[in-house]
């Protein structure tokens, strides 16, 4: 075992800790951090079977058992010393206290290593930094809250807020006691399925602080979560502002009610209100525990009022009660009051609801401070949950109550009792209770009442100042609540950076992490809007905020549940998919229907923000559900794709392009994903040699991806480890690709050193051409004579298809070290690292030169139209070159032209070659054997050899049979080599027929005409050939 020697070891090297050896004891065995010795116990291990876990303690077990944060596990499996069984360590992040673990990788578990005399190798004892002489004193943990006072109270103080002191009693009037209880319960029903959809989120993984936008945003990504962290926070902080003008406005009518006026009723508003959120701030920035203590206080002062409320329902009135209207429980007042009676501008069950939805929002109180939970995934669903139960109890017997002992309409004078004087006009409600009310009702002046009075509940109760004392608490604790939210939330919103110039809101303070700087934010925009004091139309916008979060945490839940990952496994079952869509349907619909201005105003702000995440693509990886459900769109239409057949009208030229790392062949990817982007397929295909793959870094493969997104190239990046070129394309010819999202274009660089390139790399070469058209593969060769050099950056050419090969002497494979620089040069984000090809650059009004020399099926043609279609290749011309005689030349390019039509490509002109027959100039010929000169074989090797075995004796060689017998073939390349030279020296592009290399055709000497083909054009040329199959048609099926 490895040893650590700590310092109190050291001063008392005589103790020694008691050491105590288990294979099976329950309980986590830990090691401690003090030396011990094995010597005398080495022959221990022998005769155990089970590899043992060594618990090592001081003298005094309870005091280590109390520092389980200085403790460290490792344990063994059964099959080997550094084989770990599972633990927990190794499946987080970090633990709070604990170093960071990891299990041994498979490459680790594969290697050898040696046994030492203990018989426990590679298993590594270190401590976590801590010593007891260091640390004599444990430090204070951060404050973390259970489910009752972090999220229940919480909630409950948040929903019972000024609407139900205030305009409960009003509602109740207005919608009468049927219709106010399904106000209520169409409002439960709504929070409660948010409610469930939160729990199933919350209990889906450890919940960290961020509340709605943590989980928005780790469920559907920064797209949707970073537009609700913004408006969430501003939310909050426009609550805490509109809670705490409520309050400021009780204060104004309560000092008015002693004739205390400080300037004027707005003034007053103001002045009361800025000292109040002034005094929260304090309060909040003193910590979590202190407002944890003032929100149990306000909890306690609203039961106080509860029981004041319902103990003066008990009571029996007073005349001066009843004057108000109020009696005490009457069944014809119950009737009375049971249907609705609608009065005024807002007497309608819409607007009734738009007035009562918003005391339902504080049910995410709890969830917004999950960072301070002990433990969130418990706490928050029980937590709501119980407080929507225990509100909405509230709220039902309060308007059910209300509803039976006060009248609708009442004077307030005593002289309007009926004490044995009845009249026979009296004929309302009052009257069968001994008051008459009826002038007042008929001249609508009555001033008390349910219809006329906001502070019924007040006079109901048995002392009206502890109603008072309940608006306050009610009022007080929604605002500090919010005051709380908003810093927590944009401090997570801040950290995640997703959005510009905020980062300077992420810095936490104290063990809490408290967001002090965030609480600032928070408390001048609630300040800002409570010296506005107009707060009606934010109002209406803060309800909107909240039901939009309502619907995409409904929706985020649905989407989870409907993508079918592996990875949504909550331990809160209760729960449905479609429970939660009709919550997110229904909460959009409420939006609208309660305020639709301010709901299309949430909508514009939601898409601006959105636009702005997927424009800027923060690079972030949670896991969401979105990506979840890309994988299983993926999945199912590639799976689909592969049941439908073929058609030549659905042909796209999808292309594995042989690049080597991609950010050595720039201009090779450029060219591809120039005619494939946002069209087809591309794969970016790496054959890796043995020493390539041994020096290769270890995130090569992410660098080269990162290099492709970068550049903004819609390409795969496939990797492969083969002994040489040709089995590696072989291999990727036949594997990639999925279903019908396979190759069907081999795409290749031209190989410039072909002539200082060993036999065996040549024949490779085009050996590789010989198997992409066995494997009716379409071809296209791309060399660039005057492209943009990044030979100074990768000490390679852009020209070349592969990785360059070293001369013969160096055994023809290409330096390892080239490719490790190039990728090297990716990952360590040089400034040069994207460099720009001439396939970037606007191409203006040149030319794209088509020489079809012989019909491959239209794969000629159809890559310059593709390209054409580009932005940066629109206004080029296309010409069309074909070969023919001089005395029907006319009538070859009037048919070509019709052909053109047919096919609906738009392209410029036909140019018929009438002089492709004609024999090349000698010089150019000449040049020509002087390429071939190497190639040939001596006289004395010819013989009388077969060609089968003198191939095979010297592959890649070309006889004085062989070449006689393809000269004709070989000056025609030539000669329309002239032609190319004369007539597109100055175009964009050139595209020339590939010619099929013959089996009989030595490589050498193919090698020689496409390189004849191609020479002294000083503008990109492309080699390409079709199958022989139809990629074009002018027919509509």
């Amino acid at each position: 075992m490895g040893q650590r020697t700590s310092k109190s070891d050291v001063a008392d090297q005589g103790a020694l800790p008691h050491i105590r050896f288990s294979a099976s004891e329950e309980g986590p065995p830990r090691y401690s951090t003090h030396q011990f010795d094995t010597s005398g116990q080495r022959q221990d291990f022998a005769h155990l079977e089970l590899p043992p876990t060594i618990v090592v303690s001081d003298l005094d077990g309870r005091a280590s058992e109390r520092r389980d944060s200085r403790q460290e596990l490792r344990r063994s499996s059964i099959y080997s010393t550094i084989d770990l069984v599972p633990q927990l360590e190794l499946y987080a992040n970090s633990l709070q206290g604990r170093q960071s673990r990891g299990r041994p990788s498979l490459e680790t578990l594969r290697r050898a290593f040696d046994v030492d005399d203990s018989g426990v190798s590679g298993v590594e004892v270190t401590d976590s930094g801590h010593d007891e002489s260091q640390s004599p004193k444990e430090e204070k943990g951060p404050v973390r809250f259970g489910w009752v006072t972090g999220v229940m109270m919480r909630c409950m103080l948040n929903i019972w807020g000024v609407i139900l002191f205030l305009r409960l009693s009003w509602i109740t009037s207005q919608a009468g006691i049927l219709l106010t209880w399904l106000i209520i319960l169409l409002s439960v029903v709504v929070t409660s399925v948010t409610a469930l959809s939160v729990s199933a989120i919350a209990t889906n993984g450890r919940v960290s602080s961020g509340g709605a936008y943590f989980m928005i945003s780790r469920t559907l990504g920064p797209e949707m979560g970073g537009p609700i962290g913004v408006v969430f926070s501003f939310a909050n902080a426009l609550a805490c502002a509109l809670n705490t003008v409520g309050f400021a406005e009780t204060i104004r009518d309560l000092l008015q009610e002693f004739d205390i006026v400080m300037v004027d009723q707005t003034n007053d508003v103001r002045i009361v209100g800025v000292i109040t959120v002034t005094v929260l701030l304090l309060i909040s920035v003193a910590g979590m525990e202190w407002e944890s203590k003032t929100q149990i206080v306000f909890f306690l002062v609203l039961m106080v009022a509860f029981t004041n409320y319902f103990v003066g329902t008990l009571i029996p009135a007073s005349p001066e009660k009843k004057a108000k209207g109020i009696f005490n429980y009457r069944s014809e007042i119950f009737i009375s009051n049971l249907l609705p009676d609608w009065r005024g501008p807002d007497g309608s069950f819409f607007k009734i609801f738009a007035i009562f939805f918003p005391s339902a929002i504080g049910i995410l109180s709890g969830a917004n401070i999950s960072g301070d939970l002990k433990d969130p995934a418990t706490a928050i669903p029980k937590g709501t949950l119980m407080a929507i139960f225990w509100t909405t109890v509230s709220y039902l017997a309060v308007s059910v109550t209300i509803g039976s002992c006060v009248v609708r309409d009442a004077s307030g004078r005593l002289n309007d009792s009926l004490t044995g004087n009845v009249s026979d006009s009296c004929d309302t409600l009052g009257c069968s209770l001994g008051w008459n009310f009826t002038e007042c009702i008929q001249s609508q002046s009555c001033e008390f009442g349910l219809a006329n009075s906001t502070k019924v509940l007040g006079q109901v109760s048995g002392f009206y100042y502890l109603t008072t004392a309940g608006v306050i608490a009610a009022s007080l604790s929604s605002a500090l609540s919010f005051l709380v939210s908003a810093p927590k939330v944009f401090q997570c919103l801040c950290r995640d950076n997703i959005y510009p110039y905020i980062g300077f809101f992420a810095k936490g303070y104290g063990k809490n992490d408290e967001p002090l700087r965030a609480y600032l934010l928070c408390y001048f925009i609630a300040l800002a809007f409570i010296l506005i004091a107009e707060l009606n139309i934010i109002a209406a916008l803060i309800s909107n905020f909240f039901l939009c979060s309502y619907a995409l945490i409904n929706f985020s839940c649905f989407h989870a549940s409907i993508t079918n990952s592996p990875g949504w496994r909550p331990s809160f079952h209760y729960y449905s998919k479609w429970t939660a869509l009709f919550g997110a349907v229904i909460s959009v619909v409420l939006m609208l229907l309660l305020t639709w201005w301010a709901a299309l105003s949430t909508f514009c702000i939601i898409f601006f923000l959105l636009g702005y995440v997927a424009y800027s693509k923060p690079k972030v990886n949670w896991g969401t559900s979105v990506q979840a459900g890309t994988y299983n769109m993926a999945l199912s239409y590639s799976v689909s794709l592969s049941g439908v057949e073929d058609h030549v009208k659905n042909f796209r030229p999808q292309c594995l392009v042989l690049t080597g790392p991609p950010n050595q062949r720039p201009a090779l990817v450029d060219f591809v994903g120039s005619f494939t982007k946002h069209i087809s397929l591309m794969i970016c295909g790496d054959i890796l040699m043995e020493q390539d793959r041994q020096t290769r870094p270890q995130n090569a493969t992410d660098c080269l991806v990162k290099w492709l997104n970068k550049r903004k190239v819609r390409s795969f990046y496939a990797p492969f480890t083969a002994d040489n070129l040709r089995s590696g394309a072989r291999h990727l010819l036949q594997a990639s690709g999925l279903g019908k999202l396979k190759p069907n274009t081999l795409v290749l660089g031209f190989k410039t050193n072909w002539r200082e390139s060993s036999s065996e790399s040549l024949e490779d070469y085009i050996s590789t051409i010989y198997d992409t058209f066995d494997s009716n593969y379409c071809l296209c060769i791309l060399r660039m004579m005057d492209g943009l050099d990044i030979s100074d950056q990768f000490d390679c050419e852009v020209n070349e298809g592969f990785e360059p090969d070293d001369p013969a002497e160096n055994n023809d494979h290409h330096s390892p070290e080239r490719g490790s620089d190039a990728v090297d040069a990716v990952s360590d984000g040089k400034p040069n690292e994207q460099i720009k090809t001439v396939f970037q650059n606007d191409q203006g009004k040149k030319t794209i030169d088509v020489y079809w020399i012989a019909d491959d099926g239209g794969l000629t043609l159809l890559v310059p139209y593709l390209l054409t279609r580009r932005k940066r290749w629109r206004q080029c011309k296309v010409r069309v070159f074909i070969s023919g005689d001089e005395h029907s030349m006319e009538e070859g390019r009037k048919e070509m032209i019709s052909l053109l039509k047919r096919f609906r490509l738009d392209f410029h002109d036909v140019i018929v070659m009438t002089d492709s027959e004609k024999a090349p100039l000698t010089k150019n010929v000449s040049r020509f054997e002087d390429t071939v000169t190497p190639f040939r074989l001596k006289d004395e090797q010819q013989d009388d050899t077969l060609p089968q075995e003198l191939r095979q004796r010297s592959p890649g060689k070309i006889s004085d049979k062989e070449l006689e017998a393809f000269r004709l073939k070989s000056e025609r390349k030539v000669r329309l080599n002239e032609i190319i030279r004369r007539n597109s020296q100055n175009t964009a592009l050139i595209l020339v027929s590939l010619p099929v290399p013959q089996s009989d055709c030595p490589s050498a000497l193919y090698m020689a005409w496409l390189d004849t083909l191609t020479c002294g054009l000083h503008c990109p040329t492309v080699l390409i050939r079709g199958n022989q199959q139809n990629v074009l048609t002018f027919y509509c099926q």
